[in-house]
């Protein structure tokens, strides 16, 4: 779509025009949509997609002397190079380093394409889940449908999570970080290559209430399937310990959160649910791509990394074991069990996190 005058000059403007009809129709002019703007700047439905949700001060690039520059100074590359490899240095913060330093104003873009060449990558990225419209009204109907609920309310519920721990870190791999590397060893040590190839790790499920943490590691070899969760994750754990009353504040008005994954919101496991009488966010209520409004995320980060901090002080040989890292997952998920402070405070973060969601329109918060 774009033509002879595809200077970065002109895509300053236009990112700048994404943005700007954009919080147009955020402001009530329902008829712009990403078609829309695209045939009004000339521009691709992805560009629109990438830049639309930007903030103003992320399109500016050098353009002076008729172009940007075609090559980065030898200081901003070092930059970026100290600053791969290593947690929260998104190509977007380390262009914002560099003009603060070099005063050179380079593309989010420009560096990606940088570290790309050299196989250079920031440390444990974790993508934003695209939201579709469906997600993004679902997750505003779900703050309407919730508006009257007071944090006393909150404290019914019983959020749950699966998640894996790996005995090396995996770079770039999401969220399923682990543990037993420290990010400065990875560079130096020749052994790293081998032991990613064919690398152990543990499955957790956890739920918990605001009286009590449930956890179960999951069986060698067995995967999330909706049988395996069905018969073991359900049945065996999950039923008995909602029953309980000295895990809930009420047995008859919890109500079991899942993440939507495919093994929780397949209709066996739905009806499994409904057949034992447990009150649940079903596949109608709970909004897909929404990991910020799960709170048993939250209670996952930090058991990951508590479980961090025992591993990396493990000695050398003994921190690469699959046997270690279990026993320290065992021992953390042990400790958190009763920690109703905790639990309280998460659940009670949901007004808060419902009201990031309305003043995100939907979209991506920062939880």
């Amino acid at each position: 779509m774009a033509g002879t005058y595809d200077i970065e000059e002109q895509r300053v403007i236009d990112r700048i025009r994404c943005i700007a009809f954009r919080e147009a129709r955020d402001a009530g002019a329902t008829f712009i949509d990403r078609n829309w703007i695209a045939d009004k700047v000339h521009r691709s439905i992805r560009f629109i997609t990438d830049w639309w949700q930007k903030s103003y001060d992320q399109c500016f690039a050098d353009y002076s002397n008729a172009g940007r520059k075609l090559k980065l100074s030898q200081a901003s590359q070092d930059i970026i190079r100290e600053a791969s490899g290593r947690q929260g240095k998104s190509c977007s913060v380390v262009a914002k380093k560099i003009a603060e330093k070099q005063k050179e104003y380079v593309t989010r873009r420009t560096i990606n394409n940088y570290r790309h060449r050299e196989g250079l990558k920031p440390f444990h990225v974790i993508p934003q889940p695209l939201k579709s419209e469906t997600h993004i009204s679902d997750r505003l109907w779900l703050c309407d449908w919730l508006k009257d609920w007071t944090e006393e309310d909150f404290l019914h519920l019983a959020p749950s999570d699966e998640f894996y721990v790996w005995v090396v870190r995996r770079p770039n791999y999401q969220n399923d970080r682990v543990w037993a590397k420290s990010v400065d060893d990875i560079e130096e040590d020749e052994h790293y290559r081998e032991m990613v190839k064919n690398q152990p790790c543990i499955g957790i499920f956890v739920i918990f209430t605001a009286k009590r943490l449930h956890w179960v590691i999951k069986d060698k070899g067995e995967s999330w399937t909706g049988q395996y969760f069905r018969d073991i994750i359900l049945t065996e754990h999950v039923l008995p310990f909602l029953k309980n009353e000295e895990n809930v504040i009420d047995p008859d008005e919890v109500i079991f959160i899942h993440d939507k994954a495919p093994c929780m919101r397949a209709y066996p496991t739905q009806h499994l649910l409904q057949d034992n009488d447990i009150k649940f966010w079903g596949n109608d209520i709970w909004p897909g791509n929404s990991p910020d409004l799960n709170v048993a995320e939250h209670i996952g980060t930090i058991i990951k990394d508590e479980v961090e901090k025992k591993m990396l002080s493990e000695t050398r040989d003994s921190r690469y074991l699959e046997e270690t890292l279990k026993m320290h997952l065992s021992d953390v998920l042990t400790n958190m069990e009763t920690d109703s402070d905790l639990f309280e405070t998460v659940l009670c973060s949901y007004p808060s996190r419902l009201r990031a969601v309305k003043n995100a329109n939907g979209r991506h918060t920062d939880y």
